[in-house]
């Protein structure tokens, strides 16, 4: 798949907060080290997390200093030498445990996390998580689960390296809240301003302005990867509704609760009957992707973008889905005109402006995504 030069993979710990990242080919997401920080690439990444430091030079190997030899006994009689004996194989990754009181205290709360995160990878697929949390900025857990290169049965360690994916689209955020302080930026103007390579827009014979704000919002009308409109709203209308019948159940279930739990033979079975008919007919109204679907060109694309005007080329022609500011539309291209709206106002290219933020918050360890370069603690 190409990558869009409005995406990082990066590390970061954040005080009272969660952050995980799974494995995959081309990950590149730092869970820990003895700074806090960000690992990014290519695209841009996140997961958050610290490290072990030098406790990790105690848990590889468990056998303690073998004693010196004895001398040989000059009238002993000649042996035949004995081979050596057999290497002991690294131990298995073994998670941080909590030692201080802090940690301590938050000992329960790990384990169900631990087993929670265990089910959501197995549940999703992932190879591989990397999880650290931190209370009031010191860290209370890091751990890998799972496989960071699952071929050559490579654990997932705190120091492993993920791609974090659209998690750079917060990051991107970071970076036009800094040029909107330092006056570089407005966010009500149309985008032209900053990007007149970006063509004025129009929807329904309308002329309509596009605005960084929109854009930040996913308000904006510029597409995600469907270029069907007709598919895209039978997909929202699809989760608007699923969204709606779990409200619903969870409404009965609070007013049930209410009424002292009764119930009987006769409502458990109406239940039943009128969740087996929501379930067909949710099977019937599920949008069901076609062969066609997955064929799409620019998902393999190849081409290599030097900046983030370059990269515009592959979107901007296209229609609005809607008129700019009328509905919420999740758009990763609307953060790559984002992206050349930050080399404009920034006067440098995205990735290097990026790395000028990820310098100033030490986060040392955050790289950009390349297929070609060595990247130390890499997952694949």
């Amino acid at each position: 798949m190409y990558r869009l030069p409005s995406a990082v993979t990066a590390r970061a710990a954040t005080p009272g907060r969660w952050g995980w990242g799974c494995g995959r080919r081309g990950a590149h997401h730092r869970a820990g080290l003895p700074r806090l920080g960000a690992g990014w690439a290519g695209g841009l990444g996140l997961g958050l997390g610290l490290a072990l430091g030098a406790k990790l030079a105690g848990g590889l190997r468990g056998a303690a200093p073998a004693p010196p030899p004895a001398a040989p006994d000059p009238e002993a009689s000649p042996q035949a030498e004995q081979p050596p004996p057999p290497e002991q194989p690294l131990a298995p990754w073994s998670p941080q445990t909590p030692t201080s009181p802090t940690s301590r205290r938050y000992a329960r709360a790990i384990d169900n996390s631990r087993d929670l995160l265990h089910r959501i990878k197995d549940e999703v697929g992932a190879p591989g998580i990397v999880v650290g949390v931190s209370v009031d900025g010191k860290e209370i857990w890091s751990e890998g689960l799972g496989y960071a290169d699952v071929e050559n049965r490579v654990l997932c360690k705190p120091e492993t390296v993920m791609r974090i994916a659209s998690i750079s689209k917060s990051l991107t955020m970071v970076a036009l809240a800094k040029l909107w302080e330092a006056g570089k930026l407005d966010l009500d103007i149309p985008v032209q301003y900053y990007v007149p390579e970006f063509p004025e827009k129009e929807y329904e014979g309308e002329k309509v302005s596009v605005t960084t704000r929109l854009l930040i919002s996913h308000l904006s009308g510029i597409r995600h990867y469907e270029k069907d409109m007709k598919k895209v709203k039978e997909e929202k209308a699809y989760k608007a509704l699923k969204m709606m019948k779990e409200m619903m159940e969870t409404d009965q279930e609070k007013e049930l609760k209410e009424k002292g739990g009764k119930s009987n033979e006769k409502s458990d079975f109406a239940k039943a009957k009128i969740e087996q008919d929501n379930e067909a007919k949710g099977r019937n109204s599920k949008p069901v992707k076609k062969k066609n679907d997955f064929e799409q060109g620019e998902l393999y694309l190849k081409e290599k973008f030097e900046n983030s005007i370059e990269s515009l080329k592959l979107f901007k022609n296209d229609p609005l889905f809607f008129k700019p500011g009328s509905q919420f539309l999740y758009s990763t291209f609307g953060y790559t005109l984002l992206a050349a709206i930050v080399e404009r106002a920034s006067g440098y290219k995205y990735l290097d402006y990026m790395q000028k933020i990820f310098h100033d918050l030490d986060m040392l360890t955050t790289v950009q995504e390349e297929n070609e370069p060595v990247i130390y603690n890499r997952a694949r």
